[in-house]
């Protein structure tokens, strides 16, 4: 651990440059799957923008409680099934998972497919019934 200090106090241009490159990299790589939302957010660009919410849960999942008016595309089926989107490449589209950890790789599928407005929901549908928001169940 000495060593560490000592190299980072004789280095530390080096260190900063590291660290300024590390934080541009993750950044960029946020920017990549679209901007975060909270539920609060989600409910006001479904009512007030029309915005299109894509649940990547498999059916089963899917089928225990969703979002009402969301469009089940599964993860696993996604580059199959991103035809079913093409009418709404510049509208907002909003990924919603189980926990919000995987909508970020359906983030950068949808936008490398040519959407523009993605955005993903924090906390995913676990967020959404801890707020106690309507679910449709099947």
């Amino acid at each position: 651990m000495e060593q560490l200090f000592e190299f980072i106090s004789n280095h530390y241009f080096l260190v900063l440059a590291w660290l300024i490159t590390l934080a541009v990299l993750l950044w960029t790589e946020k920017n990549k799957s679209g901007r975060s939302v909270t539920p609060a957010e989600a409910t006001r660009m479904i009512n007030k923008e029309s915005a299109i919410v894509v649940d990547i849960r498999p059916k089963k999942e899917w089928d225990t409680g969703h979002i009402a008016g969301s469009k089940n595309i599964p993860f696993a089926d996604m580059e199959r099934r991103l035809s079913e989107l093409d009418s709404a490449k510049e509208s907002p589209i909003i990924v919603v998972c189980n926990l919000g950890q995987a909508a970020g790789s359906a983030g950068k599928k949808l936008k490398s497919a040519g959407f523009t407005n993605i955005s993903r929901m924090s906390g995913g549908i676990t967020e959404w019934k801890a707020q106690h928001l309507p679910i449709v169940k099947k």
